[in-house]
């Protein structure tokens, strides 16, 4: 059950989250905002991206008409091998959509020390311990800054390229 303030302005509501269905709703609601407000940027992080909405058309229909080529969406991931089992809509818009995209694969030990945040520039999602699936959304400054650092730091010294549109071979 979410726990949170409602929404500010149109962007996805704020405060804290508990339970799968809450981080569900406010991933699904978050990317309505961004295809409707037209968010320049989406940066999505987890361990393997199981228990994200990705594969709901709903979602899928949402990103579709949030993408333009003046929009950049970044993913982290331990692993990619969740998205191409359970998220197959995502994955073929994924593949529609590659200039946009980029993909990077944490080279960490342990998958579950990837962060698991949906990041923009107006509002971000951290799901703090994606076992009970609880966790914070908000839009202050000071933890848009903090989270965008975290995963900077993930995207350049922690990761390298991973999941491609297409894999090409002889």
């Amino acid at each position: 059950m979410a726990t949170t303030d409602g929404p500010v302005g149109d962007a996805p509501a704020t405060g804290r989250f508990e339970g799968r269905e809450a981080f569900r709703q406010l991933l699904r609601d978050a990317f309505a905002c961004a295809a409707r407000e037209g968010w320049r940027e989406l940066l999505l992080s987890d361990a393997d991206f199981a228990d994200w909405p990705l594969g709901e058309s709903g979602v899928v229909q949402a990103l579709h008409q949030w993408s333009n080529a003046r929009r950049r969406l970044t993913l982290l991931a331990g692993s990619y091998d969740a998205i191409v089992r359970l998220h197959p809509r995502f994955v073929q818009w994924r593949v529609r959509w590659e200039h946009i995209v980029t993909a990077r694969k944490a080279r960490a030990v342990n998958a579950q020390d990837v962060p698991s945040v949906l990041w923009t520039p107006r509002w971000v999602l951290q799901r703090l311990d994606p076992v009970r699936c609880n966790g914070m959304a908000g839009v202050e400054p000071e933890r848009l800054v903090l989270q965008r650092e975290v995963l900077q730091e993930w995207l350049e010294s922690k990761s390298s390229p991973g999941f491609p549109a297409s894999v090409l071979g002889l």
